[in-house]
């Protein structure tokens, strides 16, 4: 008995020091979003203040479990007017709810580097399930020696489920602000 417990002691030591730990680099990685407005167009916009972080043991992120956290107030669509807006009642609600956070659950593969990315999305004091698109870019090494990765994740959210449920009736009919809501995340990590 003595032996088995000291084979899975080794055996858990073993899969523990196999982990890759990465932190995200976001000098090199970017976090926007796209939305419709009065049918005919998109506005685009990006939140400037995240950190997130990815443990993963297979070298092609197959197993990633992803960790993200988004400071809301760092919402900037190059409209200072829109981006108060935005962070007041009628959208984020930023005094009360500070923080976006993405918890993943599963990664399953549908292609060479790609995978459905499911998790939970917790935004405006909603948590709800979602998928995502992800796509691994590969792995090499800066100047420096640092080892990077490079993920792609891509999705569409629509944002009536989280309680962002401000709009306007255009004279057609249609709606001044689309629901949903396109998130692109080019994110390069940095390995710890």
């Amino acid at each position: 008995m003595k032996k088995l417990s000291i084979l899975v002691a080794l055996f858990s030591i073993t899969l523990i020091s196999a982990q890759s730990k990465w932190n995200i680099d976001a000098s090199h990685s970017s976090i926007r979003f796209a939305v419709n407005h009065m049918v005919i167009s998109e506005v685009e916009g990006i939140f400037s203040t995240y950190e997130g972080s990815v443990i993963t043991t297979k070298e092609d992120f197959s197993d990633a479990k992803i960790n993200f956290t988004v400071d809301v107030n760092s919402v900037n669509t190059d409209n200072a007017k829109r981006d108060e807006h935005l962070r007041g009642a009628d959208f984020f609600e930023t005094e009360k709810y500070p923080k976006m956070t993405f918890v993943s659950t599963s990664v399953t593969k549908t292609g060479t580097n790609k995978y459905n990315l499911k998790g939970k999305l917790s935004l405006h004091g909603v948590t709800k399930e979602i998928t995502l698109a992800m796509t691994y870019g590969g792995t090499t090494k800066d100047p420096w020696g640092n080892t990077k990765a490079g993920l792609k994740v891509t999705g569409v959210i629509n944002r009536t489920d989280f309680g962002l449920k401000y709009n306007s009736i255009l004279e057609a009919g249609s709606l001044m602000i689309g629901e949903e809501v396109t998130i692109t995340a080019k994110v390069e990590l940095a390995k710890i």
